[in-house]
């Protein structure tokens, strides 16, 4: 099996990417939604760490936005809970697809997490900064603070590029991007 590791910015388009190779995807931004809208362990670690601002099941993304932003350390306190979970998950979706060719990643930390193997291909996904903010604005909730605060958390767009086998330019057109990607597939498969 080989594992493609989606990285780049936050908004230039990752999951749009990983979801147009057509392989199977983990997104882990879908399993922490998920784990918020029905994992009342996960609720329950929540509520004791962060009383103040966890309240209902299933989890409010507002609530866990208002704590990120109360407080840096409650960041890691959601990551250090949340964080488990997804590694769980991530390791049955792998056995789950274990005789697939190809499965993508899409991980936001994936390096800083170090979930990634060193044989994994790492791809890029580069995006003018106007298109991305372009596409931050148009999401649900979007919060310039929280976005900063999810930034300090990442490694530098500058090293993941150098990490990466390969960059794929996403000007945000379904024809770029598939362009960009079969030429990825036919160099690796």
């Amino acid at each position: 099996m080989i594992r493609i590791g989606i990285l780049g910015d936050i908004g230039s388009g990752k999951s749009y990417v990983a979801k147009k190779f057509g392989f199977p995807v983990f997104n882990a931004d879908d399993e922490v939604a998920s784990l918020y809208r029905k994992n009342k362990k996960i609720f329950n670690k929540l509520k004791k760490k962060l009383p103040k601002f966890i309240h209902s099941f299933p989890i409010d993304k507002k609530e866990i936005s208002r704590a990120i932003l109360a407080n840096k350390i409650n960041l890691n306190k959601i990551i250090k809970i949340v964080h488990l979970e997804i590694r769980k998950k991530l390791n049955i979706f792998l056995n789950k697809n274990k005789n697939k060719k190809i499965i993508i990643l899409d991980i936001p930390l994936l390096l800083e997490n170090k979930i990634n193997n060193k044989k994994d291909i790492l791809i890029y996904v580069e995006s003018k900064k106007s298109m991305i903010q372009k596409q931050l604005k148009r999401r649900k909730n979007f919060n310039q603070k929280l976005l900063k605060k999810f930034k300090n958390i990442q490694l530098a767009n500058s090293y993941k590029k150098k990490k990466s086998q390969y960059i794929i330019k996403n000007d945000f057109t379904q024809k770029t991007v598939k362009k960009g990607i079969n030429n990825i597939l036919k160099k690796i498969i």
